[in-house]
């Protein structure tokens, strides 16, 4: 490992409220002897050069920069922790009531819309899951492409909002949105039942984690899962950072968090997404 003062974290500055969560993370550390500091970067391509130069220890990852890490190291890398709300993460499809879709079939002929081509969410599942489903990506719908922040592996989530505009404004007759982006627009009340509706839930996948080299020192990684795992969400400071990145709880990958990484990798790997 690349040794430092502090161990080193990385993550992308997709929105403004990443500072704050990194500063509350950074300091909970520093109370609890285990001092880090954290780099951010203006895309994921980055971080996981970054990640594997050694530049940085510890990477916070896509679910995409995590497989392009794997696909870098022979699947060796290793994974200290995830959020509660990284497994079974879903994608929706959604489509305008008046065009009759109902199920996947009917999405055949249709104007399918996508988000951004790195959103695992919101692109590269959803054309392994037609594909899966006996639907031709290329041939058995017409694919309508919102790539807006690329390198950003669709964490702005604002392609996600192009989708659902292009189909309200009848440009696309469906298409493609992760679960939360879809749960946030129905909250704020961006969606009308009686003209979009989802049609149909993926099965779960898992989305983003702590990622490392293989030779991250195991006592290193022991101490700060285990400082991760002990935070309080009752304290304020705590609880106004989890909110923001959107958990209940840090967990651990082994089991079914690790197998939901199975799924993107076959797609990366059908439709040539390399490192």
């Amino acid at each position: 490992m690349s040794r430092h003062k502090h161990v080193r974290l990385g993550a992308v500055a997709y929105d403004p409220k990443v500072i704050p969560i990194w500063d509350i993370i950074h300091d909970y550390y520093q109370k609890n002897d285990f001092p880090i500091d954290y780099v951010l970067f203006s895309n994921y391509e980055a971080q996981v050069e970054a990640l594997l130069e050694g530049f940085i220890d510890i990477a916070w990852n896509t679910n995409v920069a995590y497989i392009k890490v794997q696909q870098a190291l022979d699947s060796k890398a290793k994974v200290l922790a995830m959020r509660d709300t990284d497994v079974d993460f879903t994608t929706r499809f959604i489509a305008r009531v008046d065009k009759g879709i109902k199920s996947l079939k009917d999405l055949k002929g249709k104007r399918f819309a996508l988000g951004s081509a790195d959103s695992a969410q919101a692109a590269i599942l959803p054309i392994h899951f037609l594909k899966t489903n006996g639907i031709d990506p290329q041939k058995g719908v017409d694919l309508v492409r919102f790539n807006l922040d690329v390198g950003k592996h669709g964490d702005t989530g604002t392609s996600e909002y192009e989708v659902l505009r292009a189909i309200q404004s009848g440009e696309a007759d469906a298409g493609a949105i992760g679960e939360n982006t879809w749960i946030r627009m129905l909250e704020q009340g961006l969606v009308e039942n009686n003209e979009i509706q989802a049609i149909w839930t993926s099965p779960g996948y898992s989305h983003c984690n702590f990622t490392t080299l293989p030779e991250f020192e195991n006592e290193l990684a022991q101490q700060f899962t285990s400082l991760l795992f002990a935070m309080d969400p009752t304290n304020s400071e705590i609880k106004k950072m989890m909110e923001m990145e959107g958990l209940n709880e840090w967990i651990r990958p082994e089991g079914k968090g690790l197998e939901g990484y199975k799924v993107l990798d076959a797609a990366m790997k059908e439709q040539g997404i390399r490192w």
